[in-house]
């Protein structure tokens, strides 16, 4: 269980931790104990040695302790071939090709040990009951231990890499327990010194090594209990990233002017607002992230009043260190929609900007949601949602999502934002977001940069022309259809290099 949650979070930076990349993960890690759980039992059966099940344990925690030293490359490697190799369900293959080549192999052999053990304690019909009962429970108790230990103390007090090490130590310090109880001569015991050199080695060059091994220079990296996290700086922006194969997480300029990202977009959403004065409207943001939102609607609206709502404290932590959030923007740790069920307060405009890459929260995402959210909006409220997945086919989850807002809302527009993946939704019951208030608001604007912006939104915005794809609490299949638009932009950005080997291959 320890290797099945450490398998998550190594997999996460570079595919996700979806629902897809967890099925992946225990399906694969199944299929191993399974094919392992046989021939375990057959190899009893044949030679009921304990010498050959301990040194199979003492590879497994070799092997396992060689993951973090090794994993990563193994996963850029299988990436990179694939991302030329497939054009549909590259989330599935490269997932489920980095699993078996990483994770089948040790835990095939710790599969291995239950019907070991079994042959070796049984010695009796008559009690064979109640040791196969023995076993099984305390088999069961390992795994409660491996189940909670590394999600709440191990990953995130020191990271999914000296977890791996933790575990795999357990396990070589049983099979060498083993085999020096066997009190054999030194020269017979050769495979002790040998294994606890490699797993030192393994300790050594394997704790502090980088999921972005490719990026130097990294202000920050760690682990929270949910995600991996970087931040790192350019010339002109800090970026936090929690998706090292995908994109970034958020950005915020340094010249503390407009991004040119979705976040100028977004800003089009108090402006739609029946609020009298913007710089007093209530602002709700699901999905705080750095809080680069906020800090732009306290720019150039003033002291707008903003709650923020972050899953994850750490990323909040990190917002106030590295992003300039300010200490006067309060941050619930909570997640966003169970938020919205304990608070009653109304407000002028609710950002939702908890997607991320292929990572919807399918809770986030249906009518009884969005129902939620337009509960929570004052009359003439604004809810305004960052897609990040923009795609141009159909049935798409932007065209979902879409779908499902509308069955909720009277009136939805949408905006793509240029040189981005991103669409920005607004929604409200109002028939008049984008007329005459719009305009009011934009005439008490003093920044030039912000009037040409929300004046360049209002021209883009496009009425959205609602279908029939609803999702629902009870059907949000929001992986698989995140899954399809992420092979399009795959093969929207490697379709020329695949021409040209193309090209190569035919001249050739």
């Amino acid at each position: 269980m320890a290797v099945e949650l450490g398998a998550s979070r190594l997999l996460a930076p570079y595919f996700s931790s979806s629902q897809i990349v967890w099925t992946i993960i225990i399906g694969t890690i199944m299929i191993a104990m399974a094919l392992g759980n046989i021939y375990g039992g057959k190899s009893a059966d044949k030679d009921p040695n304990p010498d050959k099940l301990y040194f199979r344990i003492m590879i497994a925690a070799l092997w396992i302790a060689a993951i973090p030293l090794l994993g990563k490359y193994v996963i850029v490697l299988v990436a990179g071939v694939l991302v030329f190799a497939v054009n549909n369900n590259f989330l599935i293959i490269a997932g489920f090709v980095s699993c078996m080549l990483i994770f089948v192999f040790p835990l095939f052999l710790l599969g291995t040990v239950t019907p070991s053990l079994v042959k070796y304690t049984v010695d009796s019909l008559s009690e064979s009951g109640s040791t196969v009962g023995r076993l099984n429970a305390f088999n069961t108790i390992g795994s409660i231990i491996g189940t909670f230990i590394p999600t709440f103390v191990s990953i995130p007090a020191v990271g999914t890499a000296a977890t791996f090490l933790i575990f795999a130590g357990i396990l070589l310090v049983i099979s060498v327990a083993y085999f020096l109880s066997l009190k054999l001569p030194l020269n017979k015991m050769k495979k002790v010194p040998v294994s606890m050199t490699i797993y030192i080695l393994c300790c050594i060059f394997g704790y502090n090594s980088s999921f972005a091994f490719w990026q130097k220079d990294l202000t920050y990296e760690g682990e929270s209990v949910y995600n991996y996290l970087q931040v790192y700086e350019t010339d002109d922006s800090v970026v936090l990233s929690t998706n090292v194969l995908f994109g970034v997480q958020s950005v915020y300029k340094k010249s503390k002017g407009l991004t040119g990202m979705y976040y100028d977009y977004a800003m089009a959403a108090p402006f739609m607002t029946k609020a009298e004065d913007l710089s007093d409207i209530d602002v709700l943001i699901l999905g705080m992230g750095t809080g680069t939102y906020a800090t732009q609607l306290r720019r150039y609206l003033g002291d707008v009043n903003i709650t923020g709502v972050e899953i994850d404290d750490k990323i909040t932590s990190l917002s106030r260190e590295y992003f300039e959030l300010t200490d006067d923007i309060p941050v619930v740790t909570y997640d966003g929609r169970a938020y919205l069920n304990v608070s009653k307060e109304k407000y002028d405009v609710i950002m939702v900007d908890a997607y991320q890459d292929i990572t919807i929260p399918f809770q986030m995402s249906s009518v009884e949601f969005f129902s939620l959210v337009k509960d929570r909006l004052k009359d003439g409220g604004v809810m305004v949602v960052n897609m990040n997945m923009k795609a141009s086919g159909e049935n798409n989850i932007n065209d979902y999502l879409s779908d499902t807002i509308s069955s909720v809302f009277e009136n939805v527009y949408t905006v793509d934002v240029p040189y981005s993946t991103n669409r920005e939704l607004f929604a409200s019951d109002d028939a008049d977001m984008t007329g005459a208030p719009f305009l009011a608001h934009l005439e008490t604007v003093s920044s030039d940069e912000l009037k040409y912006m929300m004046s360049t939104v209002r021209e883009k915005l496009s009425l959205y022309q609602a279908g029939e794809r609803i999702l629902t609490d009870d059907k949000a299949p929001v992986e698989l259809l995140s899954m399809s638009v992420l092979d399009e932009i795959i093969n929207d950005e490697i379709g020329h290099i695949k021409t040209i080997e193309d090209l190569l291959n035919l001249i050739g």
